[in-house]
This record gives structure tokens, C-alpha cells and sequence, in this order.
């Protein structure tokens, strides 16, 4: 079952210039036990997206449905089967992070103390300290507390690393393998790549609010270019006998090697340097950033 749906789901905000079309037509799915990766750079929609996916804004086309039900029609329902956290957290400073958890837990219906402790632990939040005397950090810790401590069939996530250390950041990548494992699913908006590339399934790539693709990260990551790095014992004139290889660009030279990137075939790049002495070859993938670079025209 598709855990999210979308059809055609579109939003154009009204401003004093001209109206600005957040989203366009968004088609997307998100299926059951997933850990979903929505990436885009600012400003291309991701947030939009999730503000229309929990009817805190209206589409101006298209719909939406949650866990088989329609987002608007069912929003105060779904409320309750779903963990969310904001990109923009805004907490009561003047309560301590304990007092906090209980009002939200009352307003859910109540959720299990003891859980709670132990998601506190793991992210080593103190729940005593008031919300005012927080680092940005330990506000994100206590959202993520906020979002899970229900144990939602669905998790909604807007930058969710944003201000956490790189302990924190492995931290929160276990949770969501084990948010996974029990069956629940995660929609993860964020441009920290490597953060998609370790826990998520699949991701979707957004620009100017259109939807460009949809693949497993397996297949992301194999992507059709690869960083090709040759030691010679030369290098002199290399350069030259490369710049017509239709499969060759970013070429850099250095004193005893060439980084290059490479479309396609060994086969041009090897008959070009043929009569050069190669010491060595090595060929990098390119990461999940590089490709997204790519996506947008910037892989240089």
C-alpha cells in the first residue's frame, strides 16, 4: 500500500509582483516499510510539500492521501498517526523539555514515559533544562522526541540533522533502521546528502518545484559518469590529446597525474592515451552529492 499519494498536488502562492508556482503537479508515491528521501536545495518545494501533505496549507490542485486517506478530509485523524518535525521548530521557552513532552503526550492522548526516557537518552537530552536555555541542537533533539515518542505508523521529517554533531547524526540513522524494521515509514526531507545516501530507500529529486526523478539509491549511485584519476610518468601534451574525447571533460592536470570525469566507455579515453606511460589508474564513483550537482548542471 502507498503510505503517501499524490496527484497532481500543486500550490501557487499570490505575491504583489506575480503568483509563484511552489509545486507542480507532484506525482509521487511512498510505499509501506520505506525510508524515503526527498531532496531539493532551498526553496524547491520540499516544505510546501509537507505543508500540504498535513493540511496546514490548501493545494490550489491535485490531491492528497496518508495512509490511505485523503489528507484534507482526514487531517485530524491522521494527525494522530503521524510524527512530524518542522523544519522551523517554534517550542514554549519558558517550559522545561519534560513539561513540554507531557502537554504534547496529553494533547496525543498519552504515550509511554518509559519510551520517551529512553529516546531522551539516546539523544542525550536533558528533558530538566528549560526550552530557553536549549542550543539549536538540543531543540532539534527534542522535536525528534516530539515526532517519535508516539511510535507513529508515519514519520514526516523536515531537516531533521539540522544542528545535531556527527555522533548525534548516527545516533538518529539507527533510529530510522529501526523505525524501519518494525514496519513504520519515514518521509525525510533534506539536502544533507550523505545523510540520504546512508539510511534512505529510495529519493525523489525536486527542483522549482517539479518532480525531475524518482530512483533507488542503489540505482542513483550508479550513476553514468565516474571520477577517473591516471598517474603518469608524463604529463606533458596529455591534456591536448584529451580535448577532443567527446566522453572526457573537467580534465585538471597536475604534475605527475590527471583527474578527469568520464561519460560512458573506457574505450576513447584509453586509444587517447595510449602512447603515454600510465603508472596507475583509478577510478572513483561519484557520491550522491556529485550526481545531485549533476541533476542541477553544477557537477563541476
Amino acid at each position: 500500500m502507498a503510505v503517501i499519494q499524490t496527484e497532481n498536488l500543486s500550490k501557487v502562492y499570490q505575491t504583489r509582483n506575480s503568483p509563484v508556482q511552489a509545486l507542480d503537479h507532484l506525482n509521487l508515491e511512498v510505499q509501506a516499510g520505506e525510508i524515503f528521501g526527498y531532496l531539493g536545495p532551498n526553496g524547491a518545494g520540499k516544505t510546501t510539500t509537507i505543508r500540504l501533505l498535513l493540511d496546514l496549507i490548501r493545494p490550489t490542485e491535485g490531491r492528497a492521501t496518508i495512509l490511505g486517506l485523503d489528507a484534507q478530509a482526514n487531517s485530524v485523524e491522521l494527525h494522530r498517526r503521524i510524527g512530524f518535525l518542522p523544519g522551523e521548530l517554534s517550542l514554549w521557552k519558558n517550559l522545561t523539555g519534560q513539561e513540554v513532552v507531557h502537554f504534547v503526550g496529553r494533547v496525543r492522548g498519552g504515550v509511554d514515559a518509559g519510551y520517551v526516557r529512553q529516546l531522551a537518552e539516546r539523544l542525550q537530552l536533558d528533558l530538566t533544562v528549560r526550552v530557553r536555555s536549549y542550543s539549536s541542537g538540543n531543540r532539534r533533539k527534542l522535536g525528534l522526541v516530539l515526532a517519535l515518542m508516539n511510535q507513529p505508523e508515519l514519520l514526516i521529517l523536515d531537516e531533521p540533522t539540522s544542528g545535531l554533531d556527527p555522533l548525534m547524526q548516527a545516533t538518529f540513522n539507527e533510529m530510522m533502521r529501526e523505525v524501519q524494521r518494525e514496519g513504520r515509514t519515514v518521509f525525510l526531507s533534506s539536502h544533507v546528502l550523505s545523510e540520504v545516501q546512508a539510511i534512505c530507500d529510495r529519493v525523489g529529486i525536486l527542483r522549482h518545484g517539479e518532480l525531475k526523478a524518482v530512483e533507488r539509491i542503489s540505482s542513483l549511485t550508479h550513476a553514468e559518469f565516474r571520477w577517473v584519476t591516471l598517474r603518469l610518468r608524463d604529463t606533458d601534451h596529455v591534456a591536448s590529446k584529451l580535448a577532443g574525447v567527446p566522453s572526457v571533460d573537467d580534465v585538471e592536470v597536475n604534475s605527475d597525474h590527471i583527474k578527469l570525469r568520464l561519460t560512458g566507455d573506457f574505450d576513447p579515453l584509453l586509444r587517447a592515451v595510449q602512447d603515454t606511460y600510465i603508472i596507475d589508474l583509478h577510478v572513483h564513483e561519484p557520491s550522491l552529492e556529485e550526481i545531485f550537482l549533476a541533476f542541477y548542471g553544477e557537477a563541476r
